[in-house]
Formats: C-alpha cells, structure tokens, sequence
C-alpha cells in the first residue's frame, strides 16, 4: 500500500477470538458504559435542576460530565457492536471522524480540569474576591474556551494524522481508532511532522499540568495555614475530588503515550486504553459525589423525585 487512498478501512484490534469471550467483553462494556451514563446524566440533571448547585464548581462539574459523556461514547459503543458482531473493519470516513470526535472531548476535558483547578485556587486562596473573578460570564468563557481548545486540537491532529501516507498496511492495533497506532502505519520519511505534532501536543499538555501543580502548591500552602481543623477539612473536601480526578486522567493518560516502546504490546495497549478512554468517565460521577453533601443531597432529590413520578 503506497498510500492512504489505497484503501478505505482499517481493522481494529479485537479484545477476544472466541464468540464467548467476545460476549463477556460485550456484557462488561455495556456495564461500565451504562453506567457512566447514569451518573453522569445524574450529575448533569442535579447541577442543572437543583438551584443550590448553580455555582462556578457545579457547572464545570456539568461540563466535565457531559465531556465524560461524550469521551465513552465516541469509542465504547462502536467496540461493543464489533465484539457482538464480530466485525473488525471501520471505515476510513469513520476512523477519521472517531479520532476527530475524541481528541475534542480528551482535550477539552484536560482543559477543563486547567479551570476547575484555577475555580479552587481562587475559592481558597483568594475567596473575597471570588464573585468577582469567577462571574457567571467569565465561567461561561471559560468553559467555551476550553471546549474549543478541544476543537483546535482535534483539527490540528487529523489534518496531520490523516494526511500522512500510510505505507504499514491497515490494521490498527487498538480496539479505536488512536493517533499513535495510526500514525505507526505512516511512512518513514513523515518523521518530522510527526515530530512536529508531537511537540505541539506535549508542550500544551506539560503546560496545563504545571499550572495544575503551581496551583495546587498554592492551595495546600494556604490550607495548611487554617488554624481550624474543621476549615481545613471543608477545604480539603473541595479539592481533593477534583485532583484525585485529574491524577487518574494525567497518569493512565501519560504513561499510554508516552510509555517505552520496549514496554509495547497489544495487550499492554488495551488495558491502557481501557484505564484511561473507558473508566475515568465512569469513577469521575462516583469520585465527585462520595464527598461532596450537597451533590448528594441533589441527588437524593432527584431519585426522590423520579420515584414520585412512577408512584
């Protein structure tokens, strides 16, 4: 194959060979993915519905779970259709459209958990100024800044990822379409561009993250300076979801891309791929809820709500 247009699919790595465990992997998936769908949807409708949650956490949290949303349902449903069908084969056009769709909602979510860790620091380390710093319109930027950073993200990745001439066949060793297995079927002499997008991606990334830590320093810094046990724990309730958010995202994340290539093994691939694409959407609802009263309180309301209208 000299090029891209030389075919118009790729095959995708199957979980299992035999019909039995191409079933189980089905079952498992569709749990899991259920799941994420029920407590996201149920985070999205508390902070949308429940007055009390209308604040700058509760709609980045609604934010975060509708990326959540949108993350596992970009890949789990197509995996799950191939394993209960036993299909392989994905289109180019819709190879091309899940990476697309993906690298939105992954970036726009590390761009988000960026402002959520800003929306702390400021509640923490600078709260008389709170309302004015995070007012509703600069909350509304900063979520639509985020959301389109995963935009131009994504269309700076596919016009490189699939303008490249890909010279290695087409089977693509993941259960989705992924960047790095793609880019692996591309020819030798497109290393400087890839190293190119690399670069990119790397510096926008290490870049989020050290503001993260930066912000986090200065958190912990004022936390620990509250005379009152009871402050600090209040305080820590706020960011301690949060972060043990975005280290779930930042280490399965980081250690799938940027592990060494000695480590590599389709096997090895797929429980990354499954660490960091498939669970985070489904622990961040349980995560953000375990601490949190009033979340729960919403959530108990709504549960008691819903069960009122089948009475």
């Amino acid at each position: 194959m000299s090029n891209s247009s030389s075919f118009n699919e790729f095959l995708l790595l199957a979980f299992a060979d035999t019909p039995e465990l191409q079933l189980l992997h089905f079952v498992l998936f569709l749990g899991i993915y259920l799941a994420a769908l029920l407590g996201n949807g149920l985070i999205i409708t508390a902070a949308a519905c429940d007055h009390h949650l209308h604040t700058p956490m509760y709609f980045f949290l609604l934010n975060l779970s509708l990326l959540d949303i949108g993350t596992i349902s970009t890949t789990v449903p197509k995996s799950m259709a191939s394993s209960l069908w036993d299909i392989r084969a994905i289109s180019y056009s819709e190879c091309a459209s899940q990476v697309f769709i993906f690298v939105i909602f992954i970036s726009a979510e590390y761009s988000l958990l960026t402002v959520m860790a800003y929306d702390r620091y400021i509640a923490i380390c600078k709260p008389l100024h709170y309302g004015t710093l995070m007012g509703r319109r600069v909350c509304v930027r900063m979520a639509a800044a985020a959301w389109a950073s995963g935009f131009l993200c994504a269309v700076l990745h596919i016009s490189n990822t699939f303008s490249l001439p890909l010279c290695q066949g087409n089977v693509v060793e993941q259960f989705f379409c992924e960047i790095p297995h793609i880019l692996k079927l591309s020819c030798s002499d497109s290393y400087i561009r890839k190293s190119g997008i690399l670069v990119v991606t790397v510096g926008l990334a290490l870049g989020c993250f050290i503001f993260i830590v930066l912000s986090y320093v200065q958190i912990f810094t004022v936390v620990l300076r509250i005379p009152s046990e009871q402050g600090r724990h209040k305080a820590f309730s706020m960011c301690l979801p949060h972060l043990a958010v975005v280290s779930l995202f930042i280490s399965t994340g980081t250690f799938a891309y940027l592990k060494s290539p000695s480590l590599s093994s389709s096997t090895l691939d797929l429980v990354l791929a499954v660490l960091y694409v498939v669970m985070p959407p489904t622990l961040n609802p349980l995560i953000y809820s375990m601490r949190n009263k009033e979340l729960q309180e919403a959530l108990r309301k709504l549960v008691q709500w819903v069960q009122c209208q089948h009475q």
